[in-house]
């Protein structure tokens, strides 16, 4: 559960121990400006703070003050500017966490960014309830029996057959967000295989 980097979006904090436990262990914590506001509360410090940086508290400003990235640019969001710097500075495995909750349509946007992200980093998100696996290409994925999944396509056209799940796809073209939620494991890993792409796999963490 050691990860080379781990960038804090400035979504809800995580609470759940598996998130918290991959900042605890990070190599590298890159914040995503006002995000740092909130690891400092837990004691750990980021190495960078990227953004448009209109969100750090002024005091932590001045403190982290040799560990700031200003990028005012609009056309990308802070999660992307944290991915791009990391790129920058040759980090390519990457957890995400902190990336959803507060605003719905922040969620939904990060979440569907690993598909842009997963083409030059290997990089995964980790919430308080799961993980979202960005896929390129045809993958194998280690599971337990009864494992909540849900597969989202990026492109409508992207045909996607299974093996290991309760229901079973076979070619199936994920037309609207929902076709591919609500599935479950059969045992300790499964098959998702497709032409195109990406797709993004969630996994539910074990109850």
């Amino acid at each position: 559960m050691t990860a080379q980097v781990v960038i804090l979006a400035d979504g809800s904090f995580p609470v759940h121990p598996v998130p918290l436990l991959y900042l605890r262990k990070a190599r590298h914590i890159i914040c995503c400006d006002g995000s740092a506001n909130s690891l400092t509360s837990t004691g750990l410090e980021a190495e960078a703070v990227v953004g448009d940086l209109d969100s750090i508290d002024r005091d932590l400003a001045l403190r982290y003050s040799d560990r700031l990235f200003r990028d005012p640019g609009q056309e990308t969001n802070d999660l992307t500017k944290a991915v791009s710097w990391c790129i920058n500075n040759n980090f390519k495995d990457i957890v995400i966490v902190g990336a959803t909750g507060k605003r719905e349509d922040h969620t939904i946007g990060n979440i569907s960014l690993l598909a842009e992200y997963a083409r030059e980093v290997s990089v995964i998100m980790v919430t308080d309830t799961g993980t979202f696996t960005p896929l390129l290409m045809s993958s194998s994925l280690s599971s337990f029996p009864g494992q909540q999944v849900s597969l989202f396509s990026v492109s409508p056209e992207t045909e996607i057959s299974s093996t290991g799940l309760k229901y079973e796809l076979e070619r199936l073209r994920l037309t609207n967000w929902w076709r591919g939620t609500l599935n479950e494991t059969a045992g300790d890993s499964f098959e998702i295989r497709f032409n195109g792409g990406p797709v993004i796999v969630y996994q539910k963490f074990r109850e």
